[in-house]
């Protein structure tokens, strides 16, 4: 419904004033709410820097005790590797001494007949 013009001057005087007035105000509020958001803008982009900044010096310190367990477990899969070598060297030859070669086998048979030959000729 459009609005009426009044008769009186003054009144349509008074509207016309209002109404630049309002328009004013309008724009000092908008200009206001655009500072603020400016302000807003600039403090959480400082707080997202230092919190970036906090979770990279977390990551990085993440990294470094991940990298320190990685080397203390290659480390020790490396002296487990060793000693386990080490252990089946030492089994190895102890399994090499237990276990007569064929030709001590051979000089041991042969050995004890001798004897018993000898040791029966001696008998007689």
């Amino acid at each position: 419904m459009p609005t009426r013009k009044p008769r009186n001057p003054e009144l349509a005087q008074a509207v016309t004033s209002l109404n630049d007035a309002a328009q004013h105000v309008r724009k000092a509020v908008q200009g206001k709410i655009d500072d603020v958001r400016g302000a807003a803008q600039a403090e959480l982009a400082k707080v997202k820097a230092k919190a970036l900044a906090k979770t990279t010096l977390t990551h990085e310190k993440v990294e470094s005790v991940l990298n320190k367990a990685e080397a203390r477990l290659h480390k020790a899969i490396a002296s487990a590797q060793t000693a386990l070598d080490k252990a089946v060297r030492a089994a190895e030859k102890r399994s090499a001494a237990a276990t007569p070669s064929p030709a001590k086998t051979a000089v041991a048979r042969k050995a004890p007949a001798k004897k018993a030959a000898a040791g029966s000729k001696t008998a007689k």
